[in-house]
């Protein structure tokens, strides 16, 4: 992203004159560890380079504007009524921010905001939290001296989306956005939000991002539902052991406790809970030792598991994992974020790449009928005022 052209649209826009800043907010890739941000487990996400950037100016009264270059839209919203309303459509987004912070007591007023990105919506790669994020900095550093802390954002942000968007996510998202740092993952409890960073550098491989195109929307997707269904495991578990969420089992819990769980849906998304949670530690200590093709395979465990176990993929999801994997270069690849659609991931030998795509989307693209589209982008820092 060009930001010359961005201050140009911008000017374009709202006119000149005034302070103009600009801010980028990543996406992010988590490589092992779904569904699991919800149920109080480790996850193992990075900030990606791909993201959201914004040009904004303070403005001398209450009215925000939003101008979206993507979608070509543009969103007004008055500081004095930040309820919801389903007509804001994507601005109750960062709508849902202005709504935590100014609830918390964080100064904010008027602006003029143009954003422009380069995350395809829908695919996984949190588009919202990048954006959630994106304004919570704003306000931070525009009215608050820069001073609300990190993890203040973090959970406005994640606040925003569950409980006034109305998607009831995990805290993955809006942390891996806002604390990511180049060249490393993340390790993250969800539960107690401790967190260590694993160097993240593949050596002879490549992370390739393989975008299904099938959009989603989780809203509208079975994601609440299998919440639900973690929600009842955990009640039956409680009967007998005192636990404070499914990620605090072991393997060996679990299958001495699974007997009591007697509806075989519920019981399987327990199963693909605790197994994933023990893939999570034990991916974070392959990279940390170098150990890329170990990590690869538990990146076709956890596939295996989001398919049969939580019944998350789906026909597109599928079909690009079963082709990466049959590439002879490719050494793993799985479903990332919430399933339904959105993105896949692939560990593929640096000099096959180009190959890679081409084979991998031309089979693609047979078989479902559409293209998919592939990226390839380091880990980079997490949100940030540019200059």
């Amino acid at each position: 992203m060009h930001i010359k052209n961005l201050a140009d649209r911008f000017i374009q826009s709202y006119g000149n004159g005034g302070d103009i800043r600009f801010f980028f907010s990543p996406g992010r890739v988590n490589l092992i560890g779904e569904h699991l941000d919800y149920n109080g487990g480790y996850v193992f996400p990075y900030a990606i380079d791909l993201g959201t950037y914004a040009c904004v100016r303070k403005r001398n009264d209450t009215k925000i504007n939003i101008i979206s270059t993507n979608i070509d839209e543009k969103a007004c919203i008055d500081l004095r009524n930040l309820e919801f309303n389903k007509e804001d459509d994507w601005a109750n987004y960062p709508k849902g921010v202005m709504y935590m912070l100014k609830k918390e007591g964080y100064a904010l007023n008027g602006m003029d905001i143009l954003i422009s990105g380069n995350l395809p919506n829908g695919a996984g790669l949190s588009s919202s939290a990048s954006l959630e994020i994106l304004m919570a900095l704003i306000i931070s550093n525009l009215f608050n001296e820069g001073k609300i802390d990190k993890f203040t954002l973090i959970k406005a942000a994640h606040r925003a989306e569950g409980e006034y968007v109305g998607v009831n996510c995990g805290i993955m998202d809006q942390f891996a956005v806002c604390m990511g740092k180049k060249n490393s993952a993340i390790l993250l409890h969800c539960g107690s939000l401790k967190h260590e960073y694993a160097k993240f550098l593949l050596g002879d491989y490549s992370l390739v991002i393989m975008n299904t195109n099938k959009q989603r929307n989780l809203n509208k997707s079975k994601y609440n539902e299998r919440r639900e269904e973690c929600g009842e495991a955990l009640k039956i578990i409680k009967r007998n052991k005192n636990i404070g969420s499914l990620c605090n089992l072991t393997i060996e819990n679990y299958e001495e406790l699974k007997s009591l769980i007697k509806d075989e849906g519920i019981r399987k998304r327990a199963k693909h809970v605790v197994y994933e949670n023990d893939r999570v530690k034990r991916a974070y200590e392959y990279i940390r030792n170098d150990k890329i093709e170990e990590f690869s395979k538990l990146l076709i465990e956890s596939h295996e598991s989001l398919k049969n176990l939580y019944e998350v993929t789906g026909k597109e999801l599928d079909t690009i994992v079963e082709e990466a994997r049959a590439f002879e270069s490719c050494i793993g690849a799985k479903m990332t974020g919430a399933g339904f659609g959105g993105c896949a991931i692939a560990i593929v030998l640096k000099d096959r790449v180009n190959d890679f795509i081409e084979k991998i989307g031309r089979k693609y693209r047979t078989e479902i009928g559409y293209y998919a589209n592939f990226y390839l982008t380091g880990s980079g820092e997490g949100a940030l005022e540019i200059f």
